[in-house]
């Protein structure tokens, strides 16, 4: 007998952008507008998002977009449940 599959989704969120010249990061917030101060490379930006939010999870970085992300695993909305009549007596 086969274990339930136990379906979950990836979803990214954009928590920092770079900042030109060079390894310069800036956090955003959920609206994507930047905050607080500029961090100087990539590992001290890891660093005080990690100290702030506390997310352990996995990141991913978009070097030609200048974006850094975070991964989220979500559980999906369950369907529906289907629609019942009771038109025919079938359901009481």
């Amino acid at each position: 007998m086969t274990e339930p599959r136990q379906i979950t989704q990836m979803q990214f969120r954009v928590i920092a952008k770079r900042q030109a010249p060079g390894d310069r990061w800036r956090l955003v917030d959920e609206n994507h507008k930047p905050y607080g101060e500029v961090v100087e490379g990539l590992v001290e930006t890891l660093s005080a998002y990690m100290r702030k939010t506390g997310h352990k999870d996995g990141y991913r970085l978009e070097p030609l977009k200048g974006l850094l992300m975070a991964i989220e695993w979500a559980e999906p909305e369950p369907p529906p449940p289907p629609k019942t009549f009771d038109l025919y007596g079938e359901y009481e």
